[in-house]
């Protein structure tokens, strides 16, 4: 397959914030940079949730479809979904979209599901998926107890499958001191262990759908290192 120009949010694990992380960044590019504004692909989701919270906030003429095109009802990892439905998951039809999307837009800003080992398909995770795929992949991890171990976990099965590490983003489930955070999830031995550049934190953010709080986030953190192709291009006035 083709290298496209895209970078798959994926996470340590489900419900650690790889949909405000995605959120953050679509609203940082549309704010300061939206000539190079980028897409976003949900290529499977289970349950109600995301796609349409991209749709509500960002994109509210594309269609449901179009940011998810494999949908399933059951909130479950998606071969057990698609089952329930007797259906299976189709990865032609994902990369289609993802292609469509690439040739309609500067980038595209995939989501992933679950964590890097989570199943995508009976046979393949996402760390496959995106090591077939040639995404990049910055790794969302939450601060909270157990969050070293969980990443250093992550970036073995990423470095085992041949996937490209971004960078490491993490994020504040809730609010949380600075004598919090350098507890359960210090950045310079998280990046050590990992031999990955922690790009910085996003804090706990009281309203997520607030574009203007998800825009100021994301331009705290190591944007460029995301997209190095597209960091030569000049942000507009802040």
């Amino acid at each position: 397959m083709t290298s496209l120009n895209a970078l798959l949010v994926a996470g340590t694990d489900t419900e650690v914030g790889k949909t405000v992380v995605t959120s953050a960044l679509l609203a940082y590019w549309q704010r300061y940079r939206s000539a190079q504004a980028p897409a976003v692909l949900k290529p499977f989701q289970a349950g109600v949730g995301d796609r349409e919270l991209y749709q509500r906030l960002f994109f509210p003429q594309a269609n449901l479809e179009t940011i998810t095109p494999q949908y399933f009802e059951a909130p479950l990892a998606p071969p057990l979904a698609a089952a329930l439905e007797g259906r299976s998951v189709d990865l032609t039809v994902a990369w289609q979209a993802l292609e469509t999307s690439t040739r309609q837009h500067p980038w595209v800003l995939v989501e992933g599901l679950g964590g890097l080992g989570s199943p995508v398909t009976y046979e393949l995770t996402v760390a496959d998926l995106a090591a077939a795929w040639h995404l990049p992949v910055v790794l969302v991890v939450p601060v909270k107890l157990g969050a070293i171990a969980q990443t250093v976990a992550n970036v073995a099965l990423a470095r085992q499958s041949g996937v490209e590490l971004r960078g490491i983003v993490l994020n504040c489930p809730q609010p949380l001191t600075a004598d919090d955070i350098e507890r359960w999830a210090p950045a310079s031995l998280i990046a050590s262990l990992a031999q990955t550049p922690v790009l910085g934190t996003l804090p706990y953010l009281p309203n997520p759908e607030s574009a203007e709080a998800l825009a100021a986030a994301a331009a705290a953190l190591e944007i460029d290192a995301l997209t190095p192709a597209l960091g030569r291009i000049p942000a507009k006035s802040r």
